[in-house]
């Protein structure tokens, strides 16, 4: 059977990382008896909701993933078949750094943080439990993708995601288990109470309360929701609280698989799309037009935006100042870390126009950070309609302005077209249609998407990747069905 030859080879590999634990872990859980109890006692709640909440129809599959076996950044993972529900989620840290210190704000150069002090302590715990939320919602959001997969490869990448997102829930539980008492414990536990997008209990935040019920609604989410915990995940990392900085840290390796595989299938989409367009109407051959393609980046990127919180913000100046939350890359980036002295420029409505405020610096680090996050979309972008103009089409995709549909924050309550220009609602209404996924536009999408399961073939309107997985070809079998 599959799964004693995965449970035997990754011991062999890196025994000294305690993978043989009833929960894998490098943070010596058998030392803690109270926490290691406590964590066990919720394993059984976890993976009775991975059953009824995780991937719908392949639970007994054998899927071929990765599983974490170290946190080196080469060889930290062992790739081999295993069934999802038997999947070895771990707690997994980065090695501690002797004498770290706080790296930013009112605290800079203090001895980190290795409990967590009693003024930040909701703040704290609010940011990890908001972390965690994203962790098992997008589980839920993408449960019945699998039935309509494009591909063995692409679905093989979807349950990866899937269970890399399993074992991040595990990470943050661990820090709420680990160092919040009894108030933790229960945040735990409603971590696998609330769902997402039910009306009594919903996920905390909007973006993960969305459907994502097809493929491309699938990319555009790992290519821009995953993207955000990207930045999340490495303001977290540059943490004063070194337990969550050094478990962000790890977290990030992960993270980069789920964005190359939003970035790389909207891409193929692209190609498939430019291809189709060459040789006549993309609809009658049943590709995805470009103009449908352009309205889900809009959803995405824009809800994806509203992650960040508001342009003006006491918590990030809170956070900030108690060492908790920094900047994308705080140490590498910037000479100055207590941002005390300094302010920023931002775009504001009042009375009914775009108007220059002046806020500190502190207050408006959540922009700063969504700046830094539509930099990196802007390289997708450019790599997909590089696709397009080698496959000699002269349209082009494009981000629509930071202002577009937004939810959270300053431009919350206003309408912006595209390009941020301020309209009435009424304007809005009537061309929303021309910039956001239509009822049609979802149905004409889902009307595609019929399974491909046999190795080697792929679906008509998404093209096959360049490569494989860890040296597989595209034709492996990826997931025995």
């Amino acid at each position: 059977m599959a799964t004693g030859n995965y449970q035997s080879a990754i011991g062999n590999w890196k025994s000294a990382m305690n993978l043989y634990d009833r929960i894998p872990n490098n943070v010596n859980l058998s030392e803690d008896k109270k926490l290691q109890r406590a964590l066990e006692k919720w394993l059984p709640n976890y993976l009775d909701w991975w059953r009824e909440m995780g991937p719908e129809g392949f639970q007994e599959k054998d899927v071929w993933l990765r599983t974490a076996i170290d946190v080196g950044s080469e060889g930290w993972a062992h790739f081999d078949y295993v069934r999802m529900p038997e999947y070895r989620w771990g707690i997994f840290l980065e090695p501690p750094q002797p004498d770290a210190k706080v790296g930013f704000g009112d605290n800079y150069g203090r001895p980190a943080y290795q409990e967590v002090p009693g003024e930040f302590r909701n703040a704290l715990r609010r940011i990890i439990v908001t972390q965690g939320d994203t962790e098992p919602a997008s589980v839920e959001q993408q449960r019945q993708l699998g039935k309509t997969c494009p591909s063995l490869y692409d679905l093989r990448n979807l349950f990866q995601v899937n269970v890399e997102e399993g074992r991040h829930l595990w990470a943050m539980v661990y820090l709420l288990h680990g160092y919040f008492g009894r108030d933790g414990r229960d945040e735990a536990d409603e971590l696998l109470e609330r769902r997402s997008g039910n009306p009594d209990k919903p996920r905390i935040l909007e973006a993960f309360n969305q459907p994502c019920d097809d493929w491309l609604n699938f990319f555009a989410f790992t290519m821009f929701t995953d993207r955000d915990g990207k930045y999340q995940l490495s303001a977290l990392a540059e943490s004063g609280f070194e337990p969550l900085a050094r478990t962000c840290q790890f977290m990030l390796t992960e993270e980069a698989h789920h964005m190359f595989v939003g970035d790389t299938g909207l891409g193929r989409v692209a190609r498939r799309t430019a291809q189709l367009m060459k040789q006549g109407d993309v609809r009658e051959l049943g590709g995805i037009p470009l103009d449908i393609v352009q309205k889900y980046i809009n959803f995405w990127f824009s809800y994806s935006l509203d992650l960040f919180g508001g342009e003006i913000s006491s918590n990030s100046a809170d956070f900030f100042a108690a060492g908790l939350k920094g900047r994308y890359k705080e140490r590498e980036q910037y000479t100055e870390h207590t941002a005390a002295n300094e302010t920023f420029t931002m775009a504001v409505v009042e009375d009914g126009q775009l108007k220059s405020r002046e806020v500190p610096l502190r207050n408006a680090l959540n922009e700063v950070l969504r700046g830094e996050y539509v930099k990196d979309c802007e390289k997708g972008l450019a790599r997909w309609n590089k696709v397009l103009a080698d496959e000699g089409v002269s349209e082009r995709l494009y981000l629509p302005h930071p202002r577009f549909h937004r939810h959270v924050g300053e431009f919350a309550g206003h309408a912006f077209d595209l390009q941020g220009n301020l309209i009435s609602r009424e304007e809005f209404e009537r061309r929303k249609s021309e910039w956001l996924p239509t009822m049609e536009d979802r149905e004409y999408v889902r009307s595609l998407m019929h399974p491909v399961f046999e190795p080697g073939k792929i679906a008509n309107w998404i093209a096959p990747p360049a490569a494989g997985i860890k040296g597989k070809p595209f034709e492996f079998e990826y997931v025995r069905l």
